[in-house]
């Protein structure tokens, strides 16, 4: 049967080429990265090493500001924890927008250590107001603070006003973590004249293995940083535990390719992106794309979200599955299909929602123009079963 995968802001594909460097550091490089005294474990330490190497190149950053994680989620906590635990951070500001490795987080450090947490106003299309934000950031200026905001959105694709952020940041001395796990991998990224002082990304975002990631902390903050995990100086002793090392060979590799081909890849899904919606339109009058989504200039290609008009069919997506078209309704951190997305429930008004369900297309580097085409005569079938039924 005919399958079209477009569920990449899920997880995506894994190149064929990473595979392969994964399968040769498993099968020849099998040391503890630990174990120093022997060749076979300065082998895998040497693997590690170069790969930080490779990382940090590409987003220009020192090799001694990128720390090997398990993937986004532990990167996002080791950022949120050690603010309060290291930093000092009394206050966080995020949005009602984020993931929720990043939303549940908070409000656990709210509740545990007494942090005070306030959310900028979200205004139409998802947009944050940065009026708002820097109401609250006058208001709490006595306060250590942490903004934290992701640099696109996970499931309606907003790129983030990223340089006002920062500049409000700069302006109240704060520092800025960005969820950039849907960005980095997928577009170039300066640590260099971008004044973050956290990102953090996942492999399995740009064709590498799940289960790996990192987290960019600034050098003069990583400092003051204390054991995440503690039993081990592994990651200059602020993670313990022997390295993934076939997981950081893949991780590394799979950053390099998408590094040295971002603007073609770029393109081809802006194109893929642009036929869609102008297909969609053309099944769906007056189609409803949530947030930014239909924005090729105020969001990230790979994300197209809408409203589909049917009654509350939450067997939609297996549907679609059934035609073979994989498409989600939203984060995939949400495994209950009859659950709604707390983005969507955000943006869009309860009557709306009741009429229609949301649809997350998320497109990679792998997809062509026929995936589109069976998605839409897989969309279109099921409308004339629903107008029929």
């Amino acid at each position: 049967m005919e399958r079209a995968y477009l569920d990449n802001a899920a997880t995506t594909p894994v190149r064929n080429e990473v595979i392969k460097v994964m399968i040769n550091t498993l099968k020849y490089s099998f040391g503890n990265p630990s174990s120093v005294q022997h060749s076979y474990g300065r082998e895998a330490r040497s693997i590690i090493e170069e790969s930080r190497i490779r990382v940090a190149k590409n987003i220009k950053a020192s090799p001694d500001e990128i720390i090997f994680t398990s993937g986004g989620t532990e990167a996002n906590n080791l950022v949120l924890k050690s603010s309060i635990s290291d930093l000092g951070v009394r206050h966080i500001l995020t949005s009602k927008l984020e993931h929720p490795s990043v939303l549940q987080t908070v409000l656990y450090l709210s509740y545990k250590y007494k942090v005070c947490v306030n959310f900028i106003k979200i205004q139409e299309k998802g947009m944050l107001n940065l009026n708002h934000m820097e109401e609250i950031l006058k208001k709490n200026d006595a306060k250590k603070t942490l903004v934290s905001l992701m640099y696109a959105n996970n499931e309606i694709g907003n790129l983030l006003e990223i340089e006002k952020v920062i500049f409000l940041c700069k302006k109240y001395n704060t520092y800025f973590h960005s969820d950039t796990i849907q960005f980095i991998g997928n577009f170039p990224i300066n640590m260099e004249k971008l004044s973050l002082d956290f990102a953090t990304a996942s492999a399995h975002k740009f064709y590498g293995p799940k289960g790996i990631g990192f987290v960019f902390i600034r050098n003069n903050i990583l400092k003051k940083i204390k054991p995440f995990l503690i039993g081990g100086l592994q990651e200059y002793g602020i993670r313990s535990g022997t390295e993934n090392t076939h997981g950081i060979a893949g991780l590394s590799e799979a950053f390099q390719l998408c590094c040295c081909n971002f603007l073609r890849h770029i393109k081809k899904i802006q194109n893929l992106k642009l036929y869609c919606i102008s297909e969609l339109k053309k099944i769906i009058p007056n189609i409803i794309f949530n947030g930014l989504s239909s924005d090729i200039d105020k969001s990230i290609p790979s994300i197209l979200n809408f409203l589909y008009p049917t009654k509350k069919d939450h067997l939609l997506y297996f549907h679609l599955d059934l035609m073979g078209v994989s498409v989600s309704k939203g984060s995939s951190c949400h495994s209950d299909v009859k659950k709604e997305s707390h983005v969507i429930k955000s943006i869009t008004n309860r009557y709306l929602l009741n009429k229609m369900m949301p649809i997350r297309i998320s497109f990679g580097i792998f997809n062509e123009k026929k995936d589109i085409d069976l998605l839409i005569r897989a969309l279109y079938k099921i409308n004339k079963q629903k107008n029929f039924s």
